[in-house]
């Protein structure tokens, strides 16, 4: 990997523990700080129109800074469609990881939260439940939590926020009151939307591929038409890597709580 933006930045080839630098979260959030990593085809695609599923979009390097995200981050935050449709279990790790986690005084392995208004798409027999080191959160509503305490039992921590919903910021206050600051927001594209539209996005990790999808697949960011003006963002770093671009982009929330 090729760090290419900003001047200044890491020279030339990355090693890991450059890449790293180039990543890192702010040293000691004061609040969440809610880090967007998508993948998109250089028309825009979110998904390979063959399958369906983001994983089917190569971008060269990115399975790299995707685990490497992952690494970083407190927790991994994403909506139950995505849990379901990507067949999303515990966070992989390795010996280095835990190592490197524990230097930097977090768990040896983050887990994953998931936003669901209904919690009925996450069952007792799903690998996020069943392959994992540590349990997931259901961030869900109060009228389907105590059901899904019955039917998950002590296999995933169950956090009853709002009656109808699950707003963004009562899923990253649940967070923060659980230590959890760094977080990964992979999507999908309406929860993405929803963070986008409470104005909570700090900072948003885009890998292009270098290939059309052509149409059908949808766009990174979903949600009600009209909602509100365009979020300026920064460029703040960009490596490349092949004939694919790591993109990351910082919004004017992120600056104020990491400036530049």
């Amino acid at each position: 990997m090729r760090h290419v933006w900003p001047p200044g930045g890491p020279p030339g080839e990355l090693d890991r523990a450059a890449l790293a630098e180039v990543y890192a979260y702010p040293a000691h959030p004061a609040r969440p700080f809610v880090r967007v990593n998508f993948v998109a085809s250089a028309d825009g695609a979110v998904a390979d129109a063959a399958s369906g599923l983001s994983g089917g979009l190569a971008a060269p390097g990115d399975r790299q800074v995707f685990g490497l995200l992952r690494e970083l981050a407190d927790v991994v935050l994403a909506g139950a469609g995505t849990v379901r449709t990507e067949g999303y279990r515990g966070v992989r790790t390795t010996p280095g990881r835990r190592a490197r986690r524990r230097a930097r005084g977090q768990a040896e392995v983050p887990p994953v939260a998931v936003v669901t208004t209904t919690a009925s798409a996450i069952g007792p027999d799903d690998a996020l439940l069943t392959d994992t080191a540590v349990p997931p959160l259901l961030l869900t509503t109060a009228s389907a939590a105590e059901q899904a305490r019955r039917r998950l039992g002590g296999a995933a921590e169950v956090v009853a926020l709002g009656e109808d919903d699950v707003a963004p910021a009562a899923a990253l206050g649940a967070l923060a009151d659980r230590g959890l600051h760094r977080v990964l927001c992979e999507g999908g594209p309406t929860l993405f939307g929803a963070f986008a539209a409470a104005g909570l996005v700090d900072e948003l990790c885009l890998s292009l591929a270098p290939q059309l999808a052509g149409a059908g697949p949808g766009r990174i960011l979903d949600g009600p038409a009209g909602g509100g003006p365009p979020t300026p963002l920064r460029l703040a770093s960009a490596v490349a890597h092949d004939d694919a671009l790591l993109l990351r982009y910082r919004t004017a929330r992120g600056d104020a709580a990491d400036p530049p």
